[in-house]
């Protein structure tokens, strides 16, 4: 307890500016973020992380120079990068759920999301509660702090600069989550294409049979039979998207080190 009183007594600028790095990763991260968790548990985790971290990293800041607000808005953007990057990767699994459903029959069908408030795809959000538990499954939330704190080594406190790097590599990731949403829902898009066909050629050879009728409720139900039977790969997909996230973390790091 005694330590504790010290960290706020003999160094409280460094515990602010690490609560503040912390802060950020806790406002946009997906697992942290959540609107599932009290403010105050938020609150608190984030207060007692700082602490420790105040407390085992050997960290001098009286040599910065620079004004106080600017470098606890760098510290912010630090948190806030770190997070932002990992919540991309997960959209992935909206943008997978979106393609699949406009294809079976859910397009006009939304749910609300009560982590972020907003309406999502049904099968989008699925996706990412299932990938949200197996992310927590392999200690994924683990993999965040540990990123956290390695960019102390990384990008020290009052480090932060935003590049052309850090554009292109935000475009890099939003570019990649499209494609890599399209490519694990492109095998039910393409059943559910041949499906189409199907349909069209038995409405030309049976004129009296009602495709509208029958072809919906048909394709929603190949559509969920095809969404069970892919599931078990589901998991080997989920981690090729995580493997990629905290490689995409690193990177963003890393810019710092290399320029």
């Amino acid at each position: 307890m005694e330590e504790v009183f010290e960290i706020f007594l003999k160094r409280y600028e460094l515990f602010l500016l690490i609560l503040v790095r912390t802060s950020g990763i806790f406002f946009i991260s997906p697992f942290f973020s959540s609107q599932n968790v009290p403010n105050t548990i938020k609150a608190g985790f984030s207060l007692i992380l700082s602490i420790i971290l105040t407390m085992v990293m050997d960290i001098n800041i009286d040599i910065l120079d620079t004004p106080l607000p600017i470098i606890i808005f760098k510290e912010l953007m630090v948190g806030l990068m770190i997070g932002f990057i990992s919540y991309i990767f997960f959209t992935t699994f909206y943008v997978m759920g979106q393609i699949i459903d406009m294809k079976i029959g859910f397009g006009m069908v939304n749910v609300i999301d009560p982590q972020h408030r907003v309406q999502v795809p049904l099968l989008g959000n699925f996706y990412y509660i299932l990938a949200f538990l197996l992310f927590l499954s392999i200690n994924g939330h683990h993999i965040i702090i540990d990123a956290l704190v390695d960019s102390y080594e990384f990008i020290p406190i009052g480090n932060f600069r935003f590049t052309q790097d850090i554009v292109n590599l935000l475009l890099d990731i939003v570019s990649y989550t499209f494609s890599i949403g399209f490519r694990i829902g492109a095998p039910v898009v393409a059943i559910i294409f041949l499906l189409d066909i199907l349909l069209g050629i038995l409405a030309r050879t049976i004129p009296q049979m009602n495709v509208f009728v029958v072809g919906m409720p048909f394709k929603i139900l190949i559509g969920l039979i095809i969404v069970g039977l892919t599931i078990p790969i589901f998991y080997s997909l989920t981690n090729n998207v995580f493997n990629n996230m905290v490689e995409k973390i690193y990177y963003f790091l890393k810019l710092f080190v290399e320029g």
